[in-house]
C-alpha cells in the first residue's frame, strides 16, 4: 500500500515518540531528553535518549536512532507501512484506501499475495487434520498429549498422502502456480509434474511476530526421510531471523525466553504453562535469531536435549547469545532427552526446579571443556587453567572478567590471585593488551571510525536543528552541496528547504528514506554527540572549527573532481579558499 507524505505525517505527528516508546522502555526526563536502555543492546548506563522536540530517539551507544516508524520497524520488525498502519489504528487517523502504483504493486503485492497463501495453506492443512483423512495426524498429536485447544492455538494440521491436493485446492481458490510456487508449497520435475512440498505430515504452521503464516514445517507419519521438512526460503519466509513460537512468547510476562530445539518442545511447554518458550527454524541458532531475541528479553534459558548433539548446540549458541549482549543458563534435562519428555514424566513443577538450578552458560562451557583434559594429571590441569584464562580474555569488561574469575576459583578451589596473574599473562601472549573497545553496533560490529570531515557536517546538522538562530548563522556560509556524504547532502538539502518554509522537522526528513539502516544514518546527523564546551568562547570557537573544516573539505572535494580545462570553476574555487581566511575573522554572537 502506497500513502501519500502528508498522510504519513498526520499519523507521525499524532504518535508521540514519548508516549509510544514509553510502552516498550522505561524513561527518565534529563534535561529536554528523555533516557533510557537501550533496548537494541546490551548496556547498563543509559545512553538510548528520546527528544520530544525532534520527534526523534538515538542510542549514542549503539548508534540505533530514527523517528516513531523506524522505532517499530527495528523494535518489532515491521515494514515501514505496516509502522503507518499501526500507529494510524492507535491514533484513530483511517487510512484512505490508496490504489497501488505499479512498481509499489509489484513490490508490496508479492508478499500480500504469499502471505495470503499461506494462511489459505494453513486453513486446508487443519480442516484435513479434523476430517477422516488426517486421523493418523490427529491421532499422532493426541499421543503426544496436546490437547485440542493447543492444536487449535498453534493451528496444527495435515498435509494428506495424495501428493497434489493442496495445490488442487489453492488452484480451486484462484491462486497461480507460479504464485504457490514462491510460497514454497510446490515443487515440480519432469518424471511427477507439479507436486506438493508437503504430503503424509503433521503441520506446524511458523508464523512471524504479527500471528501472519509465512511458512510451515512438516514431520512425516512414519520413518519415510528427512523427518521433518520446512518451507524453503521465501521472500516472506527468512529462517535465519524468525523464531518459532515468537508470535506468543513476546506477550509473555517472563522476563526470558526459553529456547527450545524443535516445534514439539515448545508447544508442550507452551501447554503446560511455559509460554516464554520458542525454537529456531530447523536450523542452529544465529546472529540473526540472537538480535532478533534481543529485542524481547536480555536473558535466555537453553533447553536443549541432553544428548552429544544438544550439547555442541548449546556450546554454539552460549557465545552466539552473549555478543549480542544476551546472558545464557543452560538446562538440564537429564535423565530425559528433551522438554517434551521431561515434562510428560516429571511434570511443569519440577521443569521449574531445573529452570532455578540452571547453569551459568560460560561455567557450562568449561564443566563440558573439561571433559577434554586429564584432570587427575598436573599437566593436564595447567592446561585446563591455561584454555580457560584465554577464554576470560573474551570478556571485554574488567568488572565481569573479574567476577567469573572469583566464581571459576570457588569452583575450581584455585586460587583467585594465580587465575588473574595467568589471565593477565595469557593476555600478553595472545597480543590482547587491547586497545580500549570502540562503540558496537546493535549486532556487536564495531562502528567504524569517521572521518573528520564527516564529523565535522554532522556537528554542523545537530547545531542547526538545535538552535535555529544558529541555523541562520550557518547557512549563511555553508550551502548544501558543501556535505561531501552524499546522505549528508541529501538531508542538508531537504532541511534547508523546511527552514526556508519556516519549519524545521527533522522527524518529517526520516521519512525521505525507506530502509532502516538509512534512518538510523539520518537519525545520527542529528544526534551528534557534542562534547562540553563551558563558556560562549569555546562554543565561537567550536562552530568557526567546523565551519572552516567542512568548508576547506568542500572545496578540495570540488579541485579534485574539477576538469583541468575549467578555468572559470578554478577562479571561483580560488576565490572561495580565499574567503576562507575571512571566515576565521568571523564575528559570532551568541546572544
Amino acid at each position: 500500500m502506497y500513502y501519500s507524505e502528508d498522510v504519513i505525517e498526520e499519523v507521525r505527528m499524532k504518535n508521540d515518540i514519548v508516549d509510544v516508546i514509553s510502552g516498550y522502555v522505561k524513561l527518565q526526563k534529563k534535561g529536554s531528553s528523555y533516557f533510557g536502555l537501550c533496548p537494541f543492546h546490551n548496556e547498563k548506563s543509559p545512553s538510548f535518549s528520546v527528544s520530544r522536540q525532534k520527534q526523534m530517539y538515538y542510542c549514542f551507544g549503539c548508534g540505533a536512532g530514527g523517528n516513531v516508524f523506524t522505532f517499530l520497524m527495528e523494535y518489532e520488525n515491521f515494514t515501514f507501512v505496516e509502522a503507518v498502519e499501526y500507529l494510524a489504528e492507535r491514533s484513530g487517523v483511517e487510512l484512505p484506501k490508496a490504489e497501488y502504483s505499479k512498481e509499489a504493486k509489484e513490490r508490496a503485492g508479492l508478499k500480500a499475495r504469499l502471505l495470503e497463501i499461506n494462511k489459505a495453506a494453513a486453513q486446508y492443512f487443519y480442516v484435513q487434520l479434523k476430517s477422516e483423512r488426517g486421523k493418523a495426524g490427529y491421532t499422532y498429536l493426541r499421543e503426544r498429549c496436546l490437547s485440542d485447544e493447543t492444536i487449535r492455538a498453534f493451528g496444527l494440521g495435515y498435509s494428506n498422502k495424495y501428493s497434489d491436493d493442496l495445490y488442487k485446492y489453492l488452484k480451486s481458490k484462484g491462486y497461480q502456480e507460479d504464485m504457490i510456487r514462491q510460497a514454497g508449497l510446490i515443487s515440480t520435475d519432469e518424471k511427477h509434474g507439479v507436486y506438493d512440498k508437503f504430503w503424509n505430515r503433521v503441520m506446524f504452521p511458523i508464523m512471524d511476530v504479527n500471528s501472519r503464516v509465512i511458512g510451515f514445517g512438516g514431520r512425516v507419519m512414519g520413518d519415510a526421510k528427512p523427518k521433518y521438512l520446512n518451507s524453503p526460503e521465501t521472500p516472506v519466509f527468512d529462517k535465519s531471523r524468525n523464531l518459532y513460537g515468537l508470535n506468543r512468547a513476546r506477550s509473555s510476562r517472563k522476563p526470558y525466553f526459553l529456547l527450545c530445539e524443535g516445534y514439539m518442545d515448545v508447544i508442550a511447554m507452551h501447554q503446560a504453562g511455559f509460554t516464554q518458550a520458542v525454537a529456531s527454524l530447523g536450523t542452529a541458532l544465529t546472529s540473526g535469531h540472537a538480535a532478533l531475541i534481543r529485542r524481547y528479553v536480555q536473558e535466555v534459558y537453553l533447553t536443549y536435549d541432553s544428548d552429544g548433539a544438544g550439547t555442541k548446540a548449546a556450546l554454539r549458541a552460549v557465545p552466539i547469545l552473549k555478543e549480542a549482549g544476551i546472558s545464557a543458563k543452560v538446562i538440564r534435562m537429564d535423565p530425559y532427552k528433551d522438554p517434551d519428555e521431561f515434562i510428560k514424566n516429571l511434570g511443569a513443577e519440577e521443569f521449574e526446579k531445573r529452570i532455578a538450578e540452571a547453569k551459568n552458560g560460560f561455567m557450562f562451557t568449561l564443566e563440558t571443556l573439561e571433559r577434554e583434559y586429564h584432570m587427575d594429571s598436573p599437566e593436564g590441569k595447567t592446561a585446563f587453567f591455561q584454555e580457560t584464562a584465554r577464554r576470560l580474555l573474551d570478556f571485554r569488561d574488567e568488572l565481569e572478567r573479574n567476577n567469573y574469575i572469583e566464581a571459576i576459583a570457588k569452583a575450581y578451589r584455585v586460587s583467585e590471585g594465580s587465575l588473574k596473574k595467568l589471565v593477565s599473562k595469557m593476555a600478553v601472549q595472545e597480543g590482547m593488551a587491547r586497545p580500549a573497545e570502540r562503540p558496537r553496533t546493535a549486532e556487536g560490529k564495531p562502528l567504524k571510525k569517521e572521518d573528520g570531515s564527516l564529523t565535522a557536517q554532522k556537528v554542523l546538522l545537530t547545531w542547526m536543528i538545535d538552535d535555529r538562530n544558529l541555523f541562520g548563522l550557518i547557512s549563511r556560509h555553508i550551502r548544501p552541496e558543501d556535505f561531501t556524504g552524499q546522505q549528508y547532502r541529501t538531508v542538508a538539502g531537504l532541511l534547508y528547504a523546511q527552514y526556508e518554509a519556516g519549519e524545521l522537522n527533522p522527524a518529517k526528513i526520516i521519512n525521505h528514506f525507506t530502509e532502516e539502516e538509512e534512518h538510523r544514518e539520518a537519525a545520527a546527523l542529528f544526534n551528534t554527540r557534542i562534547r562540553m564546551l563551558s563558556t560562549p568562547e569555546e562554543k565561537v570557537r567550536a562552530i568557526k572549527d567546523s565551519l572552516l573544516r567542512v568548508k576547506s573539505n568542500s572545496i578540495d572535494v570540488r579541485m579534485k573532481n574539477l576538469d583541468p580545462t575549467d578555468m572559470a570553476g578554478l577562479q571561483h574555487l580560488m576565490e572561495e579558499k580565499r574567503q576562507l581566511g575571512e571566515l576565521e575573522k568571523l564575528h559570532i554572537s551568541l546572544e
